[in-house]
């Protein structure tokens, strides 16, 4: 499964959406997500599930990577 997750670099500011990243993480499950990006010093907003039309539509972005971690 592919999930496209929201962070933010610094862990100690309060996130402001204006600020969001996002990166895309290939794994079995949320748990493993952030398993893999714990030891990255991340503030992890969000873990979205991708499937269907929404994938998709992510695919189709320029920005489509798939993060290896």
């Amino acid at each position: 499964m592919i999930f496209k997750v929201y962070y933010h670099l610094n862990v100690h500011e309060v996130p402001v959406r204006e600020n969001t990243l996002s990166l895309y993480v290939e794994a079995e499950d949320e748990r493993e997500v952030r398993n893999r990006l714990k030891d990255r010093d991340l503030m992890i907003e969000f873990v979205q599930k991708l499937e269907g039309e929404h994938l998709t539509y992510e695919q189709a972005s320029p920005t489509f990577h798939i993060e290896q971690v």
